[in-house]
C-alpha cells in the first residue's frame, strides 16, 4: 500500500524529561555541590561559573552526567584556585556516580500515551547523551518493547532528524518529534520538515532554550503527554 505524501506514520520521541525525570537530579546535585564550595565562592557566583565550564566543555564531553561531573570538578578548581580538597573532589565524584545510579521515574501519562500509538505509528526513542547511560535509563523504565528504533545522538540538529526519519520512516515530511526542549527536540525537526511537539518540563536546562517557533505551521504545543493522541487526531481530521 502507498503512503500518501502528508501521511504521519512516524513519531519520535526525547527521552529525558519528556519520558522520565532528569532535570531534578541535576538541579540536586547543583545544590550540594554550591554547599560543597560554600567556603570559596556564593552559590550564584558559583552555579554561573559552573554553567559556563557546560557551555565550553560540550564539545569535548558532550551532554550528559559524566560532562557534568567533570565540570563540577573543573570549576572546583577555578574558584579555589587549585586548592580545592581533595575529599571534595572526592564528593563530587560520588554525586556523579549516584546521578548514574539513581532509579528512573517515569512522567504522568507516558506508559499510556505510547501504548495507545505503538500500534498505529512507528516509535522512535531519539535522545542525546551518554550512550551507556542512556541505555540504563530506557532498560530500567520498561518502556523499550514501544520503540521499534533508538538512536542515542551526540546533538540533535536538522540533519540529524533527516537521517533519522529517513532511517526509520519515510522521510522528516511524514514524522513528528515530541519533546521538552524546543531547542533540540522541536526547532531542528521543523526545520527538517517534520512537525515539532513541545511538551514544556518544569525545569529545563538553560542550555536548551530557545523562542517558540510559533509561525512555523507544524508547531504544536501540549500540557502533557497525555494530549498526543487527541492532538494527533486534530492534524488528522485537518489533512481530510
Amino acid at each position: 500500500m502507498t503512503t500518501q505524501p502528508d501521511t504521519l506514520t512516524t513519531i519520535g520521541f526525547d527521552a529525558d524529561d519528556t519520558l522520565w525525570q532528569n532535570e531534578q537530579f541535576f538541579r540536586l546535585t547543583e545544590r550540594h555541590f554550591a554547599e560543597l564550595l560554600a567556603e570559596h565562592a556564593e552559590r550564584e557566583h558559583l552555579l554561573e561559573r559552573l554553567l559556563e565550564a557546560e557551555r565550553r566543555n560540550l564539545g569535548a564531553y558532550g551532554f550528559g552526567i559524566k560532562g557534568f561531573t567533570l565540570s563540577m570538578i573543573e570549576t572546583a578548581i577555578d574558584v579555589t584556585g587549585g586548592k580545592v580538597p581533595s575529599e571534595v573532589i572526592g564528593k563530587i565524584l560520588v554525586a556523579g556516580r549516584e546521578m548514574l545510579s539513581h532509579p528512573i521515574e517515569t512522567l504522568p501519562h507516558v506508559h499510556d500515551t505510547l501504548e495507545a500509538l505503538a500500534g498505529r505509528y512507528r516509535l522512535v526513542l531519539i535522545t542525546k547523551g551518554d550512550l551507556f547511560d542512556q541505555e540504563r535509563k530506557l532498560a530500567q523504565s520498561g518502556l523499550g518493547d514501544f520503540f521499534q528504533a533508538v538512536e542515542i545522538v551526540s546533538d540533535k540538529s536538522r540533519p540529524t532528524y533527516e537521517r533519522i526519519f529517513a532511517r526509520h520512516g519515510d522521510g522528516a515530511a511524514q514524522a513528528m518529534m515530541v519533546g521538552n526542549s524546543l531547542k533540540s527536540d522541536v526547532v531542528p525537526a521543523i526545520e527538517a520538515g517534520s512537525w515539532g511537539v513541545f511538551v514544556p518540563h518544569e525545569l529545563t536546562w538553560v542550555i536548551e532554550h530557545v523562542e517558540a517557533p510559533k509561525a512555523a505551521p507544524r508547531f504544536r504545543e501540549i500540557s502533557h503527554l497525555g494530549e498526543l493522541p487527541g492532538l494527533l487526531s486534530d492534524i488528522g481530521d485537518r489533512r481530510s
